[in-house]
């Protein structure tokens, strides 16, 4: 089960602010400043669906692909309702696999972070290489390092008429963890509380940049959030784009090489994950 299946149903509520409109028109301002508008489109880590039904809205073919069940079911009664139709499927990112290319691929509000895991992203820009048609765009915000870090200790509350939440972090050697309490009320007019717990990992910029390269994207680039500027020294949320090339070398030796740097980051990780304990 993935973590946010028995968010799913509050997902929506608790992310009004997330203003999907604004944000979909940035990300196209970025399609735009590449030259490059998508016939079709893929929205990894899609959600609820929030930014698929932008998308279709403006006339982009949409495919939706998220781990949660439950947020998949609520994304697609999100596009009965806005009368949009996107096909979602039910796939961890790192596992990608679609029926053919797409001319460009989101991944968006922090997605990756919760790949905990450096080889599960390297695996996951692999998969995108493979499923973006050459040319194609990528664009993928992160929670930056500084905005992680600083997390450590806060405490958040989001209410609405018959939720609650209450959000405690905690940042430890590149990894926070947000231990979720969430209070709904029933229909008897009492409170039922569960604790979900979701962990992020912090990635900078050099190691995202060096990752796509490896996975044979080219023209990587970054800006700060819903801007066109650089990110600036303690940027809270940093966009990429990078564009899919076509390999010089035999799809078999960019494989292996890829696998290489994978098994790389996986010894990194584990060491690092062995340091903790001592």
């Amino acid at each position: 089960m993935s973590n946010y299946d028995r968010f799913a149903e509050v997902y929506d509520r608790l992310m009004e602010d997330a203003d999907y409109k604004t944000r979909t028109d940035y990300l196209l301002s970025l399609f735009e400043k590449h030259d490059r508008r998508p016939a079709l489109l893929l929205d990894l880590a899609c959600g609820t669906g929030g930014f698929s039904n932008e998308f279709a809205k403006r006339g982009i073919d949409v495919i939706g692909v998220d781990i949660s069940e439950e947020m998949l079911a609520s994304a697609r009664q999100n596009s009965a309702e806005c009368k949009t139709d996107v096909l979602y499927l039910c796939q961890p990112a790192e596992e990608l696999d679609l029926y053919g290319t797409v001319d460009a691929a989101i991944c968006c509000l922090d997605s990756l972070n919760y790949l905990t895991r450096p080889a599960d992203v390297q695996r996951t820009f692999r998969r995108l290489h493979l499923f973006i048609a050459p040319g194609g765009l990528l664009v993928f915000d992160i929670n930056t390092v500084a905005k992680l870090a600083a997390l450590d200790g806060q405490v958040f509350l989001d209410e609405t008429e018959d939720t609650y939440c209450v959000w405690r972090t905690e940042y430890r050697r590149g990894l926070c963890t947000y231990y979720v309490d969430l209070f709904r009320q029933q229909g008897d007019g009492a409170w039922d509380r569960e604790l979900e717990i979701h962990r992020q990992r912090a990635y900078t910029v050099e190691e995202l940049t060096g990752w796509l390269k490896a996975a044979g994207f080219t023209d990587i680039r970054t800006c700060g959030d819903m801007v066109r500027r650089s990110p600036r020294e303690g940027e809270q949320r940093i966009y990429f784009t990078a564009i899919r090339k076509v390999l010089a070398e035999s799809p078999a030796k960019a494989e292996a090489e890829g696998k290489a740097a994978e098994a790389r980051a996986e010894a990194e990780f584990a060491a690092d994950a062995e340091m903790e304990t001592l």
